[in-house]
């Protein structure tokens, strides 16, 4: 911390010019900080590499996206605004991919899943048609797992579930089951909601909400 020279030192019956007087700094304080932010986005899409999370972020809002037809093209969460005509304006957020045993920081796990615990709600982004050999009911299964090891209050944020690529014939044969998991999620929803009633969380929204089946590709469903 610097001293006072003459202009600090100075009164209405002592002036600075006539002053010849100072005091002596002191040593100030040092400090390494590591910050860091978690609160990016209102809304994060959260789902497997392949699953469509660019895509959907670059066909909703003003964002550009990179995307390739190969999985982990996303190494960074990207932002993007959704812009409404009444002015209003939602931020999203294209988290990562995840792979089995994120809450364990396999695949920089924890790097990831950090930005989740600030978003207010969630989309679980999930490949419908399942073009890596994958179960969408698996899928979406795993997802909430991880989640829920990570920090178990992440799997109690409103959100909605989009299944991607149903043009693809592949999918059809999902479909029923994956309509089925997400009508049992949201059933486990409303049971937790009502057992808040009463409580500091009253009238909350709270866990899956429905799903909504699209093929960004195509643009199916997007409107």
């Amino acid at each position: 911390r610097p001293g006072l020279g003459n202009g600090m030192l100075a009164s209405s019956k002592a002036k600075s010019s006539t002053l010849h007087h100072r005091s002596s700094g002191h040593f100030g304080e040092e400090a390494f900080l590591n910050l860091e932010l978690k609160l990016i986005a209102q809304i994060g899409l959260v789902g497997y590499p392949n699953a469509g999370k660019s895509s959907f972020l670059g066909a909703v809002s003003n964002a550009q996206p990179h995307i390739a037809p190969y999985p982990f093209t996303t190494m960074k969460p990207g932002l993007g605004i959704i812009e409404y005509s009444d002015l209003e304006t939602i931020s999203v957020a294209d988290l990562p991919g995840l792979v089995d045993g994120a809450h364990e920081n396999r695949g920089l796990g924890h790097n990831f899943l950090r930005h989740v615990e600030r978003v207010e709600g969630l989309v679980f982004m999930v490949d419908a048609a399942g073009v890596d050999g994958r179960s969408p009911v698996e899928d979406l299964t795993q997802l909430m797992l991880e989640l829920e090891l990570y920090d178990p209050s992440l799997i109690v944020k409103p959100s909605i579930v989009v299944a991607n690529k149903v043009d693809l014939p592949e999918a059809q044969a999902h479909l029923p089951d994956l309509r089925r998991a997400v009508k049992n999620l949201e059933d486990d929803s409303k049971e937790l909601s009502e057992t808040m009633v009463g409580g500091e969380q009253e009238g909350a929204v709270v866990g899956v909400q429905g799903m909504y089946e699209m093929s960004l590709a195509s643009g199916r469903g997007l409107s």
